[in-house]
């Protein structure tokens, strides 16, 4: 049967894969929802992938690219592929869904 929802309580209680830093919810083609509530630092790097962040709860400042801009619940992030980026400053109640799609190196 597919599933059409997601809540986030259940995405927030799904441990994250082996070696990844966030869980992942639902995949299907290129589209990827994954989970990801860091605590303390943000240590990723750069994606091969195009994203988007929805930010579900808390407040921080986003890194992307050069450029900083503050952040807070239900605010939506870009990511193009390849571009450095991270979470600063963030508040211990930061979650947020991760979407991943397109193709590797990024659609634009």
């Amino acid at each position: 049967m597919t599933r059409f929802t997601f809540p986030a309580a259940e995405a927030a209680a799904t441990p994250n894969e082996p070696g990844r830093l966030s869980a992942r919810i639902f995949a299907l083609g290129t589209f990827e929802a994954r989970w990801y509530a860091p605590e303390g630092s943000d240590p990723q790097t750069p994606h091969t992938r195009d994203e988007a962040y929805v930010v579900v709860s808390g407040r921080g400042t986003f890194f992307c690219a050069g450029t900083r801009a503050p952040f807070g619940p239900g605010d939506m992030l870009w990511v193009p592929a390849g571009a450095e980026h991270r979470f600063e400053d963030f508040t211990p109640d930061f979650a947020t869904w991760v979407i991943f799609y397109g193709p590797e190196g990024g659609e634009g």
